[in-house]
């Protein structure tokens, strides 16, 4: 069966990404076929509106799986280890297509329904970021955790992570922390949190009363109420206060010179971050608050490049990251610099100069 599976039912089209073993890794096959799914819906007038939503693991089901309780996990970030390092056009393709497909998404003209259920990381962000709703549950795990990786929140995150209240754009975008239904109400990356045994009557509601049905589930009072009680919104004083300061050593000095519990676990998930991409990410966002969607994908896109080919091959820390997290599994990256106190302006300069002349760029035709 297709990775991806995209039915027309009732007044809506609806998509299921169907590759639970991978934890739904998004391919560039699967980005290629979400996109032709949208495209050839955009402009049928029978299809009023969209969901989308990730086949999950189920012990419990005689096939092994369950069409929710789990979204996405990203990009595929083994394939990503295997083309940086034989070389070819593939990731390319990948990035330019997976970037075309998020701009599509934040300016799709039919109602576009996000099932955030489950793990929620990176590339899962970026087709649901968009959605006029998006749905969590008390299963959600969110995170933008590229930082582990040395690589930098992208999918359009230099945007919407920036458009974050306070600084906690800052804080998830450099620790990569993982966060619940609760928090991502009050991080404004969610706009319902609903039981997930509540998921397949609100998916149902989509084919048979089509775009009717996304408004009585808004309830932004009550979502304001829970958002208030979050984790997230009780650490909101010291996120502003940390991570609004101008740099990242800074940032790190500062939360080493406080005693609390949270600046020193906070520090800590910092020190084992990439250096390097940690000063890329926090110019990132400070230059995404002024962009609209379109440049920041642009400016993104030719961080990606950079992430690959500035350093190529096994010198690039984005390489290194993704060999030790998810190849070798050891757990132990060699940083370069090792320490966020070597990483100099001259070395984050060269993330954000576009490898292309404007009439070239991959992203040219994104308004």
């Amino acid at each position: 069966m297709s990775d991806v599976i995209a039915e027309v039912r009732g007044r809506a089209g609806l998509i299921t990404l169907n590759r639970p073993k991978a934890l739904n890794a998004l391919s560039l096959a699967m980005v290629r076929d979400l996109t032709a799914a949208l495209l050839a819906w955009r402009d049928d007038p029978a299809i009023e509106v969209v969901g989308i939503r990730g086949m999950g693991k189920d012990s419990a089901s005689p096939s092994g799986a369950s069409p929710f309780g789990m979204f996405c996990a990203g990009g595929d970030i083994r394939f990503f280890h295997q083309v940086a390092l034989a070389g070819g056009v593939a990731m390319e393709d990948f990035f330019t297509e997976e970037y075309t497909l998020n701009h599509l998404i934040h300016h799709y003209p039919k109602p576009y329904v996000g099932f955030m259920d489950g793990i929620c990381f990176g590339g899962g962000m970026g087709i649901t970021q968009g959605a006029a709703l998006r749905i969590v549950t008390e299963r959600t795990k969110m995170a933008m955790p590229e930082t582990n990786i040395g690589l930098f929140p992208d999918v359009g995150g230099g945007y919407f992570l920036s458009r974050c209240p306070g600084r906690i754009g800052e804080y998830l975008a450099l620790t990569g922390e993982m966060i619940e239904g609760h928090d991502a109400l009050a991080a404004g990356l969610a706009d319902l949190l609903l039981d997930a045994a509540r998921l397949p009557a609100v998916w149902d509601s989509l084919a048979s009363q089509g775009a009717a049905a996304v408004a009585p589930l808004r309830d932004p009072d009550a979502m304001q109420s829970i958002a208030e009680k979050s984790h997230l919104a009780g650490s909101r004083g010291q996120i502003d206060r940390f991570f609004g300061l101008d740099s990242v050593a800074a940032i790190v000095a500062a939360l080493e010179a406080d005693s609390t519990p949270w600046a020193e676990a906070t520090a800590a998930v910092l020190r084992k971050r990439s250096p390097l991409m940690l000063h890329v990410v926090l110019e990132q966002l400070r230059r995404g608050r002024s962009m609209a969607l379109a440049e920041d994908l642009r400016m993104e896109r030719d961080m990606v490049r950079h992430c690959f080919h500035l350093r190529p091959g096994t010198a690039s820390d984005t390489v290194e990251g993704i060999r030790a997290l998810a190849v070798d599994k050891d757990h132990s990256p060699k940083w370069n610099p090792p320490r966020i106190e070597d990483v100099t302006p001259e070395m984050v300069a060269p993330f954000f100069a576009s490898p292309w002349p404007t009439h070239a760029h991959p992203l040219r035709m994104l308004s």
